[in-house]
């Protein structure tokens, strides 16, 4: 019998439901070896995993682990750091509250403050929340857009941003050397009730104020409040504060839902409670024909992404990207506050590298700064940080091509709650000049010509995975293309080397003479490696036509099969 199995079977830690999951599979050599054969990775996203019951599972003893890597990395900030306490919070996933409690016991026995949630709540809410309070950390259980079957544990910092690589390191390091039962301190469950800090309702006063605060134009929303808003939270915990901030904004026309307004883990309505994906809108893309709405808006479950549908001339509803969300935002957003008279001289917007080049010429429109980031929100909370230091820039807005939008600098995350709220602002706007969304990115189109972008996504899965990533990047790195779809290369950079103003990463980005972009870098929390191909054409088509080629260049340079 696997040594590690052996040992969770006769240890008196592990709960009897625990065991019993792990006896009906004991016989299972393959089931055996992909629970215990490794353990889940802890890096600046944090943990995530399948739910079960192994080393290579989200469990409350996994929990437990990493919460103890991270009291250690408490502790070493000093007694002060201690009485500052750890804000936690959790999404409507299966075994979530669990796992917050869990992560409270740890933290009590260890002489740390804990601040816990009585329910639910937005990431965003929990990064505000740890600025709010003074807190030296943050915990939010939560496994993002994931199918039903995931969890994880993402771990912040007292700006409120997530972990940084050298301190996801202390903590992965003490889950590397601790024992999983005898290393890790564990109070009763009547110590930690007795003495963890409950945060109610008042507090998301505190943060819908702020939310609100990200209001542009509301004499445009005043002039607009009847147009009707579809809103689906996809069973998540934008259930209450999304409608809520529309509502108070002044949008009266407001119709959630009903289906997937249930908070669930399991996602009833849903094979997976993704906002990119098109076909978790189906219920809602009914309710918007009922109610006669040009857009939908769905936030994932930790109400950190959202996304958005809009109407077509056919009728027909398309889904936005990521990316094109992101330049309408940020065209809105600059526009508006210029407009305004509340665009500082020193305005500057940030974006990931791997987000739309059409960032570059938008910010050029409005004499506004372009900053690049690596991929991760966490970079652009420390663009934010580095900002209010040096206030040589003022911060009015970051994106991400994943869906991730932030206007203001009272979280350091994504936050799907004032997007939403900024995404109904700028299709009042439109709605005022006789525009749909649609429209107002044909118009950006029209203006900066189709910038189109592909991610595609590598599955490296099997226990060579590791080892097949690794050769991909090595012959990117040794071996230099003269370029792509007959397109010469202009540059290329690795990221590894620590250019492009950038911290180091495992990143090859190659830069074409059209100004075409491919960039490739392992996923940090799944086995595959990702790929991004950014261009621009005159039509849609040739936009298409151009990725695509590209793409085919790039999979015969590298050796990537079709798959």
């Amino acid at each position: 019998m696997n040594e590690m199995l052996q040992r969770w079977l006769s240890s008196p830690v592990v709960d009897d439901q625990t065991k019993q999951e792990l006896i009906a599979v004991a016989e299972n050599e393959k089931e055996i070896a992909d629970r215990f054969g490794t353990i889940l990775s802890f890096g600046t996203a944090g943990l995530r995993g399948v739910l079960g019951a192994g080393t290579n599972r989200m469990n409350i003893y996994v929990v437990r682990h990493a919460t103890q890597g991270l009291a250690k990395l408490i502790r070493k900030a000093g007694a002060q750091a201690c009485a500052r306490g750890v804000v936690i919070g959790h999404d409507c996933r299966i075994m979530a509250r669990e796992f917050a409690e869990e992560a409270c016991r740890v933290l009590r026995a260890n002489g740390i403050k804990a601040y816990l949630f009585d329910e639910l709540r937005p990431t965003p809410e929990v990064s505000f929340a740890i600025r709010e309070l003074n807190c030296i950390a943050g915990i939010n259980i939560t496994a993002s857009h994931n199918p039903k079957e995931y969890n994880g544990y993402k771990v912040y910092w007292e700006d409120g941003a997530q972990l940084a690589p050298e301190q996801a390191d202390v903590v992965y390091d003490s889950i590397c050397s601790d024992d999983i039962f005898d290393d890790v301190k564990v109070s009763s469950v009547e110590e930690m009730k007795e003495k963890t800090v409950i945060l109610g309702k008042d507090f998301d006063e505190k943060f819908l104020d702020c939310v609100l605060d990200c209001v542009i134009d509301p004499e445009a929303i005043r002039r607009q409040a009847d147009m009707a808003i579809i809103f689906t939270p996809f069973h998540g915990t934008g259930y209450r504060l999304v409608p809520e901030a529309l509502h108070r904004a002044g949008f009266k026309n407001v119709t959630c839902v009903p289906e997937q307004m249930v908070l669930s883990g399991e996602f009833p309505t849903v094979v997976s409670p993704n906002p990119e994906n098109k076909e978790g809108f189906a219920i809602a893309m009914k309710l918007a024909d009922e109610k006669n709405a040009d857009f939908i808006i769905g936030t994932d479950p930790d109400a950190d992404r959202v996304g958005v549908l809009v109407r077509g001339k056919d009728g027909q509803f398309v889904a936005l990207t990521g990316n094109q969300t992101g330049a309408l935002l940020l065209d809105y957003v600059l526009g508006a506050r210029k407009n305004t008279q509340n665009l500082p001289a020193n305005a500057a917007a940030v974006k990931s590298i791997v987000s739309t080049e059409m960032a570059a010429v938008i910010c050029e429109k409005y004499g506004v700064k372009l900053f690049n980031v690596l991929t991760g929100f966490k970079f652009i909370g420390e663009k934010i940080k580095e900002f209010e230091a040096t206030r040589e820039h003022t911060y009015v807005f970051g994106f991400e091509e994943s869906y991730g939008y932030l206007t203001g600098t009272y979280a350091r995350d994504k936050d799907a709650v004032a997007a939403a709220l900024l995404i109904a602002e700028m299709a009042a706007h439109y709605r005022e000049r006789g525009m749909t969304l649609a429209d107002a990115l044909n118009a950006l189109y029209e203006e900066f010509g189709v910038y189109f972008e592909r991610t595609l996504s590598v599955t490296m899965r099997g226990f060579d995975g590791p080892a097949r990533t690794q050769a991909l990047m090595e012959r990117l790195r040794t071996v230099r293309p003269d370029g792509f779809g007959g397109v010469g290369l202009a540059e290329v950079f690795d990221l590894n080397d620590g250019v492009m103003g950038l911290p180091k990463a495992n990143v090859i980005y190659y830069r074409l003479q059209d100004g075409s972009v491919i960039i490739v870098r392992p996923s940090g929390t799944e086995p595959k490696v990702k790929i991004y191909v950014l261009v621009r054409d005159e039509t849609r088509p040739a936009a298409e036509a151009k990725a695509e080629l590209l793409r085919s260049d790039l999979y015969s340079f590298a050796g990537i099969s079709e798959e």
